[in-house]
């Protein structure tokens, strides 16, 4: 498998990843555990090293079964995940919810249901539209610097956004 840089980041994952979601909803009926286990550590055997998931597939058993997945094999491996939807319907606008203590949250919840101790790339699902980006990046920032996530990433977001975000912590 060929390998790629991702971004600004550093990271050398494999050229294809392989993005999660669909074992957890979306496209038909979830996967069992043990079927969905195989897939990853298949698709590892064959040389992806990238894998991506979100806290909202599922929603958060996606992160569990690619936790379980992954857990033997962690330091071969580059996990993505995201934050910034309101799950749980109480920020009350647009299903989004990035505000920085949300954001602390759902990487302390995210790294217990990864098994592990860090995220190489932390993105945003979807921009907020009342939460500055300044403070979400100042939320991650401070996560990054804790040793928790590696890396920062936007999803959806404009140019401007990306500039803005960036000169606060630089954006993978």
């Amino acid at each position: 498998m060929q390998k790629r840089t991702l971004g600004n980041s550093g990271l050398d994952v494999s050229a294809i990843g392989l993005g999660c979601m669909g074992m957890s909803q979306s496209y038909g009926q979830p996967m069992e555990t043990a079927d969905a286990v195989h897939l990853i550590r298949a698709a590892f055997d064959r040389g992806i090293t990238f894998f991506d998931t979100a806290e909202v597939y599922g929603p958060f058993t996606n992160e569990e079964v690619v936790g379980e997945a992954l857990q033997p094999i962690r330091d071969q491996v580059v996990i993505a995940t995201k934050f910034g939807i309101d799950i749980a319907g109480t920020a009350g606008h647009d299903g989004m919810d990035s505000r920085p203590q949300h954001i602390r949250d759902v990487v302390e919840a995210s790294l217990r249901r990864l098994r592990t101790d860090h995220i190489d790339l932390l993105y945003q699902h979807r921009v907020d539209p009342v939460v500055p980006i300044e403070e979400v990046a100042g939320a991650v920032k401070d996560l990054i610097s804790q040793g928790k996530v590696k890396h920062f990433g936007l999803s959806e977001a404009g140019v401007r956004t990306i500039r803005r975000a960036h000169a606060v912590q630089p954006v993978a």
